[in-house]
C-alpha cells in the first residue's frame, strides 16, 4: 500500500508546523521531511545542541525558531497564535530514564507541565490545530511481559514512565473536554543517524566499536526492547497527521508504531558488531535501576486503520545508520564539516531518501 506520507501530495505546502523538540533525533528528521514537502515549519528551540541533524547542512536556516521553554506557557501561547500554527508534533521531552531518575521534578516540568501548557496554548488559540503528541511505550509500565495493544493500560511507576502516562491523558482530556483534535502516539525505543546521546545504547555502542572499545552496559542486557528506526518513526508522525486531516474519526485515539525490531540490549550491540565487523565484548555494570523487563509494541491498530507500514528492514536501518556514524565520526576527527546526509550504500539511495517517492 501506498502511503500518503510516502510521497509529496501537496498537503503540506504552506502548511504552517510547529514542532517541539526540533533539535532531538525525531525532531530532526520530521523537520526535514516536512521541509522536503514544502511545509512552512516553526522549531522550538530551547538549547543550541551542537552537532545536531537540524544544523547540518543548513536546514535550521530553512525554518522559522522560535527560543524559549515548554514551562513558559505566555511564550507557547505567543508562538501559537503568530504563527498561526494548523499542525503541531510535539515531541519536546526530558527523554533519558537515568537523568528522570536523578532529576525527576526537572522531568515532570518539562514533560507534564510542559505538555499541558502547549495544549492549553492551542486550544485558547482558537485556530484549533491538529496535534500529535508523542508519548512512548514506556507509558504502559511493566505488563508481565505481554504485547501492549492501545487498550492496554497505562500502569507506569517510574518517574519518566509516569510523565510520559500523564502527558498522554492530558492529550486525551484536552480531546474528550475541550474537542482539541489530538492524536498520541507510543513508539519504543529510537535508533538511527543524528542521535549524539553517546549514553544511549546504539549512539554509545557504535562510537565504541568504531574505537576498539568495549561498549558499556548499565542495565544487564538482557531486558527486551522495541526498536524503531528514526526515519520510520518521522514517516509515521507525518502519516499519522495526514489522516487526521482526512478522518476526524480517529481523534482521540493513541495509536502504537513498530516495526517489530524485537530484542535485548546484547542482541543489539552483536548486530552492530557483526556489521562492523568486530569482535570485542561488552562490559556489562548491571548498575541501571527502573528498568522493564520486556517490551513488546504492537502496531496493528495503525496498520489497519491508518493503513501504514514501516518502510526499511532492521538490516536496512543498521546499515543506513552506520553510515551516518562512520560520516560523522571520520568528520569530527578531521576537523571538517559532516554533510547533511551520508552516502547511503548503492541501491537504497532511493528507497531510503526522506521527501521522495518510495
Amino acid at each position: 500500500m501506498t502511503q500518503p506520507s510516502d510521497m509529496d501530495n501537496g498537503f503540506w505546502r504552506g502548511r504552517r508546523v510547529l514542532i517541539t523538540g526540533c533539535t532531538g533525533l525525531v525532531g530532526a528528521w520530521t523537520t526535514r521531511a516536512l521541509v522536503a514537502r514544502g511545509a512552512h515549519v516553526v522549531g522550538l528551540v530551547r538549547d543550541r545542541v551542537a552537532g545536531s541533524d537540524l544544523r547540518r547542512g543548513g536546514l535550521i536556516r530553512k525554518i522559522d525558531r522560535v527560543h524559549g521553554k515548554l514551562e513558559d506557557f505566555n511564550f507557547l501561547e505567543r508562538v501559537v497564535n503568530e504563527h498561526e500554527i494548523q499542525t503541531v508534533f510535539h515531541l519536546a521531552a526530558q527523554a533519558i530514564v537515568g537523568t528522570a531518575n536523578r532529576s525527576p521534578l526537572a522531568t515532570f516540568e518539562a514533560n507534564i507541565r510542559g505538555t499541558y501548557n502547549l495544549l492549553e496554548a492551542a486550544r485558547r488559540s482558537g485556530l484549533n490545530p491538529h496535534v500529535v503528541l508523542a508519548s512512548s511505550d514506556k507509558a504502559y509500565g511493566d505488563q508481565a511481559g505481554k504485547a501492549y495493544d492501545e487498550s492496554s493500560p497505562l500502569a507506569a511507576t517510574h518517574p519518566y514512565d509516569v510523565s510520559k502516562a500523564c502527558a498522554d491523558m492530558l492529550g486525551r482530556s484536552y480531546f474528550e473536554s475541550f474537542g482539541l483534535p489530538v492524536c498520541v502516539t507510543r513508539c519504543g525505543n529510537f535508533f538511527g543517524g543524528g542521535d549524539l546521546n553517546w549514553n544511549r545504547l546504539v549512539p554509545g555502542s557504535i562510537r565504541s566499536l568504531l574505537a576498539g572499545e568495549a561498549p558499556v552496559l548499565r542495565s544487564t542486557g538482557r531486558e527486551l526492547r522495541d526498536y524503531f528506526y528514526v526515519r520510520d518513526g518521522a514517516m509515521a508522525y507525518i502519516h499519522l497527521a495526514e489522516r487526521m486531516a482526512a478522518d476526524d474519526s480517529i481523534h482521540g485515539m493513541a495509536f502504537n508504531f513498530s516495526a517489530n525490531f524485537r530484542m535485548n540490549s546484547l542482541e543489539m550491540i552483536n548486530a552492530i558488531a557483526s556489521q562492523l565487523g568486530s569482535r570485542v565484548e561488552p562490559r556489562i555494570l548491571g548498575t541501571a535501576t527502573n528498568e522493564i523487563p520486556a517490551q513488546r509494541v504492537d502496531s496493528t491498530l495503525a496498520r489497519e486503520r491508518l493503513g501504514w507500514a514501516p518502510r526499511w528492514t532492521f538490516e536496512e536501518a543498521l546499515e543506513e545508520t552506520l553510515a551516518w556514524y562512520r560520516a560523522h565520526l571520520a568528520g569530527l576527527e578531521n576537523g571538517a564539516g559532516v554533510p547533511d546526509e551520508p552516502a547511503l550504500p548503492a541501491g537504497k539511495r532511493a528507497a531510503g531518501r526522506l521527501g521522495r517517492a518510495a
